[in-house]
């Protein structure tokens, strides 16, 4: 099976966004965004050119420690006077940075057509030093495949999580588990305020299974979200727009261990500016012990009426 691919021209000029050329993308900066982050892009939600769905964040925990680094956040050793990590892409891992963004290599796995690039990270304040396989197959238009891998600088690591960190926008309330839905207001009674709710944590035999499989959604619970009334001081880009969609994480051969982590905010990032409806699902995450290219299935497929 063969795709239509969109991927970046020889112009140090083209933008760093690779995918299906009508279905779900990833892109880095300069690309509007936050630093650190990799965006995700899905115009088959009608959305606009630059409007994101989610990130994803890179965030590696060194071995003996519990603080996570943050690609987002950290200030960057490489860019002085900016925080995020500096991210850049490869057609293959031993290859060195270019001014000009790299296509990206297709080739056929298990029969299917695929595009991969590498990201290469900026290394961590922690001594993290990590780079992330970015994989689309021709048969999943509306997925993508992130998996880790250190450098060989890199200080050993526990885990390396790669969030989706935006779940906010979409004002994701409902967590698909094997058997009961669980919302924010369930798991965070009365929470408000302007900083995080603590992670909540989901077992392996609580999740979902496809065959070997485990998977986990994360869905609005709004019929209508493109009524709502934001407060005045709420940011344009916080607007919902487009179809209404399920959020869902896939993992091929689950470590015994994993989890799944997703926390919740009251207000938007950055503001002090209410979410409609309540708290929404921010990060949603799989937390897993680190396994050197354990891979994770991204799939962004419109809701169903």
């Amino acid at each position: 099976m063969r795709s239509n691919w969109l991927r970046p021209s020889d112009s140090p000029s083209s933008p760093p966004r690779w995918g299906h050329a009508d279905g779900m993308q990833i892109g880095i900066p300069p690309l509007p965004g936050p630093r650190g982050l990799l965006r995700v892009y899905t115009p088959y939600l009608g959305h606009a050119e630059n409007r994101l769905v989610n990130f994803i964040a890179i965030e590696p925990i060194v071995r003996g420690d519990d603080e996570r680094g943050y690609s987002e956040l950290e200030p960057s050793a490489l860019d002085p006077g900016q925080n995020g990590k500096r991210l850049w892409p490869l057609d293959r891992p031993g290859d060195s940075p270019s001014a000009r963004p790299t296509a990206g290599v297709i080739e056929d796995v298990d029969g299917v057509e695929t595009l991969t690039i590498w990201i290469g990270v900026e290394r961590f304040d922690n001594g993290a030093g990590v780079r992330v396989r970015v994989r689309f197959r021709a048969d999943r238009p509306h997925e993508v495949e992130v998996a880790g891998f250190t450098t060989d600088e890199s200080a050993p690591l526990d885990a390396l999580v790669l969030t989706a960190t935006m779940g906010n926008w979409a004002r994701l309330r409902v967590l698909e588990l094997a058997d009961l839905p669980v919302t924010p207001a369930e798991l965070w009674p009365g929470f408000s305020g302007t900083g995080f709710a603590e992670h909540a944590r989901f077992s392996l035999s609580e999740l979902r299974r496809e065959g070997d499989a485990a998977v986990v959604s994360a869905i609005g619970d709004e019929e209508d979200p493109w009524s709502v009334s934001y407060s005045a001081d709420t940011a344009e880009h916080w607007h919902f727009l487009g179809e209404r969609a399920r959020q869902t994480w896939i993992v091929d051969d689950p470590h015994p261990h994993l989890q799944v982590l997703v926390n919740a905010r009251w207000a938007y990032w950055a503001s002090a500016s209410p979410i409609p409806g309540g708290p929404a699902f921010e990060n949603f995450e799989v937390f897993e012990p680190y396994r050197e290219g354990a891979a994770y299935r991204f799939r962004v497929e419109v809701l169903a009426e």
